[in-house]
């Protein structure tokens, strides 16, 4: 399942879903599709997303750091949930900056 994004301030994007619940979970919410955020709740949310995002990267490089024998030589790196959540965070700070609701539902 996909889940897709919407505000006025940026335009939709568009995740996969358990990224998308893990992402809004660490932002304070309660992680339903499709659901909502006001103008007035996304400053708190994005910066308890980043702070969470923070904790969760020093964690991921711990890991990294115990068990570099565990990745293949010729399969890419994994990419962190920090990248992934890149494309929200930009989302949720435009939002933030312009006072628009967020908005999200399921997708094809």
């Amino acid at each position: 399942m996909l889940v897709t994004f919407h505000t006025n301030a940026w335009s939709s994007i568009t995740m996969f879903s358990d990224v998308a619940v893990t992402l809004l979970k660490m932002a304070g919410h309660s992680g339903t599709v499709p659901s909502a955020m006001l103008a007035a709740d996304i400053p708190s949310a994005l910066a308890r997303l980043e702070q969470k995002l923070a904790a969760a990267g020093a964690e991921d490089r711990s890991k990294q750091s115990v068990r570099p024998d565990m990745e293949d030589a010729d399969s890419p790196p994994a990419v962190g949930l920090r990248m992934r959540a890149h494309p929200l965070i930009q989302l949720l700070s435009a939002a933030a900056r312009q006072k628009c609701d967020v908005t999200w539902e399921e997708s094809q």
